[in-house]
């Protein structure tokens, strides 16, 4: 085997030992979730990727200035990977809101990205997410 063939070989099980943490499976180190907040109107909307999961596989809860979204891990189908940089979840991501948008809200998922619409107020609870 080639020196260069080595490293990458060798790299490669690194990645995959990494990703697999400590389930031993594929995917098992949960992901923090990127999200994009911004005002419309009197709503805050958070918009998230969430590839590979269904509206039934995610939940969001909103407790006072935290919004919190976990996302169930889908079942991998077996793969005899060459390179595996990145799996279908678990994903968990907690938002500290501004003051003022704990009302309530609704969410949808669809092409992969969850959006989140938080109304003013007070209340929060959980969240039913829907397809787009």
């Amino acid at each position: 085997m080639s020196s260069a063939s080595k490293d990458r070989s060798e790299r490669i099980d690194q990645l995959q030992a990494r990703q697999e943490g400590e389930t031993g499976e594929p995917g098992g180190e949960t992901m923090q979730v990127p999200v994009n907040v911004y005002e419309a109107g009197e709503a805050l909307v958070v918009v998230a990727p969430l590839p590979g999961v269904r509206p039934e596989d995610v939940d969001v809860s909103l407790d006072g200035t935290h919004l919190t979204i976990t996302a169930a891990m889908r079942s991998a189908a077996a793969k005899d990977y060459l390179v595996h940089e990145w799996h279908y979840g678990p994903y968990e991501r907690e938002v500290e809101l501004p003051e003022g948008f704990g009302g309530g809200g609704t969410a949808t998922l669809g092409n992969g990205q969850l959006a989140i619409r938080l109304t003013r107020g007070e209340g929060g609870g959980p969240i039913t997410v829907r397809s787009a």
